[in-house]
Order: structure tokens, then sequence, then C-alpha cells
């Protein structure tokens, strides 16, 4: 069983649903579960914000944060998880925004992602630095780790 699976598989056994919060994935995250027959027992929705004014305006994030951390940072990946939840009738989300590439800065590389969850058990974030592989790889690899991410949170 594939790793999206295994995320649908955890939720069921916990009476689960699992919104998304996307940003530099573009809905990989949703794409991957949803391409499973049956998920929409588990899969409740997933937002694709990928301006400031989206994060805001669907997920809450504020802009005093956006404009203190900037879109990619742990902090704004947060606030997009917990609004994420906020604004459905999930249990757990999980939100992703980084530099997928090509380019980024100096404090913010490409292959800088920034990961949360957020469930009624609070909100976890984490910077992830994956090796600037290019746009694709980086997206892949943000997916992958969101859905790892998920397998844990729900079955802690």
């Amino acid at each position: 069983m594939n790793r999206a699976g295994q995320v649908l598989q955890a939720a069921r056994q916990r009476g689960w649903r699992i919104v998304t919060a996307e940003s530099c994935t573009g809905g990989m995250v949703a794409v991957a579960l949803t391409d499973i027959a049956g998920s929409s027992d588990v899969f409740e929705r997933g937002f694709v914000t990928y301006s400031n004014e989206s994060k805001q305006q669907m997920l809450g994030v504020s802009a005093a944060t956006l404009a203190k951390s900037g879109a990619v940072s742990e902090e704004v990946a947060a606030e997009m998880a917990s609004g994420a939840l906020k604004a459905s009738p999930a249990d757990i989300a999980i939100a992703i925004t980084g530099v997928a590439g090509p380019g980024g800065s100096e404090n913010k590389p490409e292959g800088l992602v920034c990961f949360a969850i957020a469930s009624k058990d609070g909100t976890k974030s984490e910077r992830v630095l994956f090796d600037p592989l290019g746009r694709q790889k980086v997206r892949q690899a943000s997916a992958e780790h969101a859905l790892a991410l998920l397998i844990g949170a729900i079955k802690r």
C-alpha cells in the first residue's frame, strides 16, 4: 500500500476526516489522497492557497504574520493548518508552504518547505530543507513528506 493509502487507512481507523492547505504543492497531497477510490469517507476538502491574499481570505492567515515571517515560514504554515481546520469539519489538517524553485533567496533557498499539522491536540510545525532538486522533485518530496507527517499524527 502506498503512503496515501496508509494515511486513508489510519484516518478510517480513528474515524477522522482530513483537510489539506497547500501552497507550493498546488494540491498534490489532495490529489494523492483522492486518487484512491473510496477516499471520500476520509478526505473532507482541500485548499490551494498560492497567493498571500488567498491564504488570508480562505484560511485566516494574518497579514501581520505574512509581513513579519513571510509566506514560507513555520508561522504561516501553522496558521494555514489551523485555519483549514476551522474552515472545515475535519479532524486533522496538513499545511505546506515553500520554495519549490527555481530560485529562492539566501534566507529562503530553493527546497525550503514548511509544514504544519493541526488537530484537536494542537498545532505543530517544522521546516525541511530539501536539496535543490528542481521544482517538480521538490514538490513531490514535499507531498510525500506531508503524507508521512499525516500518518504519524493520525497514529498518535
